[in-house]
């Protein structure tokens, strides 16, 4: 396969890429997207993240993880291709919830890019249904890069 993950880490953040077009991956080989599917995963700080929220969401305040889908889900095997959309991860405000809650701080990045990139392919946490299965293929997805899934339930969302 040859998905193409692109990755942006602003500010000089820790993050190792590898790991993290890693975890992209797995959840693109497991809910088998097109071997073209394209995402772009950026690592950015607070405000970037804020501003976007308030602008695409309306939601004046802080959050983790957006997800920015570029079209209708593409998990279609006519999709040719598509460019799936862009995740901005906040890395100082994920930095900040994992000590909180005495999580390693890679694996929680990794863990947002897997929930975001679960929304850009058709995933949502809505109803209890919906929630179910998309943190039943979240746990499958950390499970599969070395990650404890219960690390889901410890971070709890912000």
């Amino acid at each position: 396969m040859s998905f193409a993950v692109y990755i942006q880490i602003q500010h000089e953040y820790p993050v190792n890429e590898s790991r993290l077009r890693q975890a992209a991956e797995t959840v693109l080989k497991q809910l088998r997207a097109d071997s073209r599917s394209q995402v772009t995963l950026v690592v950015t700080d607070d405000a970037a993240v804020r501003r976007l929220n308030l602008e695409y969401r309306q939601v004046a305040s802080e959050t983790d993880v957006l997800s920015f889908p570029a079209g209708p889900t593409p998990v279609d095997k006519n999709s040719n291709g598509a460019y799936l959309g862009d995740i901005l991860i906040a890395y100082p405000y994920a930095r900040r919830a994992a000590k909180r809650r005495n999580l390693n701080v890679e694996n929680t990045i990794r863990m947002l890019a897997i929930h975001g990139l679960l929304h850009l392919l058709g995933h949502n946490h809505d109803t209890e249904t919906a929630k179910q299965a998309m943190w039943k293929e979240q746990a499958t997805a950390l499970a599969s890069i070395g990650i404890d899934p219960a690390i889901v339930d410890k971070y709890g969302g912000e």
